[in-house]
């Protein structure tokens, strides 16, 4: 029996937030396609893990291995700018360069239970009732956490000219995303990614958003949550890997493209071999 094709085997990936969710997604896609990842988060065998969960980003790890690829756990609190700072240093000095960046980190979501968040609020409660400091917490695990981590990747792959840079987050083009907290911050994570993409751009990098549908997270299959035409975080991995492989991706610079357009434009399924079409917000 013929090995599968593992077209991004010379590729070092950096997935940052990769414990659970979308990050875990995308780390074992890169894998599926041969990539050298290094997966991070703060959830890990030896230490303590957010919300208690039983994720860990070592476990992420071996699944990129097993999926074909090279994985390389590593902790990292991506708020702390010195954390960030030693683990794309640790990155440059081990593998010498950096192509491929995905930003998956999201707190904004941490304590939530389906149905509260830990100050006794809710989703979607008018602005007037949502206690301020929450929006804070999702900025600085959401827009400054990605900020971080571009600004310490950035100079090697602007040495380089080349590399791709890619921020994880839901689209807010499409109208309200039913939270004034969340919205916000969603808002604020794609206007890093357009100045991104503008400045990157004439070094030959490329910075681009990536927004996925509704997706079967551990949390949301935890909650009770799951739609008809829910995506697995699978789905998003397979739209990074068809971008890194895509040699005129320098078009989609600064641009928030979609999980399910990207799957018509590369030929990609999800993990069961269906294609979800995008996900709207019901208004």
């Amino acid at each position: 029996m013929s090995e599968p094709p593992r077209p991004l085997a010379n590729r070092i990936c950096l997935v940052a937030g990769a414990s659970r969710g979308l990050g875990r997604g995308i780390a074992r896609a890169l894998g599926e396609a041969g990539a050298t990842v290094i997966v991070t988060g703060r959830s890990s065998e030896a230490g303590p893990r957010t919300d208690h969960r039983p994720e860990t980003f070592e476990d992420a790890a071996r699944e990129v291995e097993a999926a074909g690829g090279r994985g390389h756990p590593y902790r990292c609190d991506h708020t702390q700018e010195r954390e960030v700072d030693q683990l794309v240093s640790w990155c440059l000095r081990r593998f010498g360069r950096l192509d491929g960046v995905v930003d998956a980190v999201w707190g904004g979501s941490e304590g939530y239970d389906g149905e509260r968040y830990p100050d006794g609020s809710t989703f979607g409660a008018p602005f007037w009732r949502r206690p301020v400091a929450r929006l804070g917490q999702s900025f600085e695990s959401g827009v400054y956490a990605q900020l971080l981590l571009a600004r310490a990747v950035a100079p090697a792959m602007v040495q380089a000219r080349k590399g791709l840079i890619v921020t994880v987050g839901f689209d807010t083009a499409g109208g309200y995303l039913g939270d004034v907290v969340y919205d916000l911050a969603q808002a604020a994570m794609h206007r890093l990614t357009l100045a991104m993409g503008h400045e990157l751009k004439p070094f030959g990098v490329t910075a681009l958003g990536l927004s996925p549908g509704h997706v079967l997270t551990e949390r949301v299959r935890d909650a009770g949550l799951a739609q008809p035409g829910s995506e697995t975080p699978l789905y998003a991995g397979r739209a990074v890997a068809a971008l890194l492989q895509d040699a005129e991706v320098a078009r989609h610079a600064g641009h928030v493209l979609h999980v399910a357009d990207l799957a018509g434009l590369y030929g990609f399924t999800d993990r069961d071999g269906s294609a979800p079409s995008r996900f709207t917000v019901p208004s």
